[in-house]
């Protein structure tokens, strides 16, 4: 446990950033598996497609992921999206 309080307050924000960043993540990740839902419904699908590769840029612009994580995960989801039809 830190003493000086500029380490306290330190320790306050990553909580505060850790909280944040696991909603985002948490985000993207249920928009992915909502979009695994749509295409074994062959339901909505464009839709859901489109939600997932905002959630996933948004995620990326937060820097939760990195440019490169973001553009593999939305190469993937254009795959599988590109198999339905």
């Amino acid at each position: 446990m830190p003493n000086i309080k500029s380490a306290k307050k330190r320790v306050e924000v990553i909580k505060t950033k850790t909280l944040q960043n696991s909603m985002i993540k948490s985000q993207y990740k249920t928009a992915i598996k909502k979009l695994d839902v749509a295409i074994e419904k062959n339901d909505n699908v464009e839709d859901a497609f489109k939600k997932a590769v905002k959630s996933v840029d948004q995620a990326c612009a937060k820097g939760v992921l990195k440019k490169n994580t973001a553009s593999r995960k939305k190469s993937q989801l254009s795959k599988k999206v590109a198999n339905v039809k």
